[in-house]
């Protein structure tokens, strides 16, 4: 099916505009570096988070290509547990100019609705910069996730860059597996 698809670019440059979402109360919650390169749990984040919002590129990929893309320079993964499950995660790519682009963020559905959303964010730009970023950016679009465009521009994200484009999608994301709803 073609479809319209408008991609915001949002980028936030300086400590002083984050507007944090904190975990207050919350003493189930651990953030982890996922330190060794594993093509296993990565594809397993990939399908769980952006399953139902047709992130469908890598599906296909080989496990040699999932090791590829994981051992790049300069890419480094975090996951977000909740009583010891996983719940989410984030990758962040630093740029030859030091700009930091989150590249893959989300919640598996499961823990969608919580407050976390805010939280893993927050947890990604406070990141970016103790790495030594400048600027952190990202894309979202509008076949994403509702509230993930309020939740960027919330912690105080602007956007920097809009583009509209058709897409050809099929009837039906490929959701986490088959059956999951």
């Amino acid at each position: 099916m073609q479809i319209e698809v408008t991609t915001y670019y949002l980028e936030i440059t300086d400590r002083i505009q984050l507007r944090p979402k904190r975990a207050e109360g919350r003493d189930d919650l651990i953030l982890m570096e996922a330190k060794i390169p594993l093509p296993e749990l990565s594809r397993f984040l990939y399908r769980s988070v952006g399953g139902d919002w047709f992130w469908a590129v890598r599906l296909n990929w080989s496990y040699d290509d999932w090791q590829r893309w994981l051992s790049r320079p300069g890419l480094r993964t975090w996951v977000l547990y909740v009583a010891g499950t996983p719940a989410g995660y984030f990758e962040l790519q630093r740029h030859s100019d030091n700009d930091i682009e989150i590249e893959h963020f989300g919640l598996i559905p499961r823990f969608v609705g919580e407050g976390l959303g805010g939280y893993l964010l927050t947890q990604a730009i406070e990141t970016a910069w103790a790495i030594g970023g400048q600027r952190v950016w990202l894309h979202t679009c509008t076949h994403d996730h509702p509230n993930a465009l309020k939740n960027y521009q919330a912690r105080g994200m602007r956007i920097f860059r809009e583009e509209t484009d058709s897409k050809e999608l099929p009837e039906t994301s490929p959701g986490p597996w088959r059956g999951a709803r």
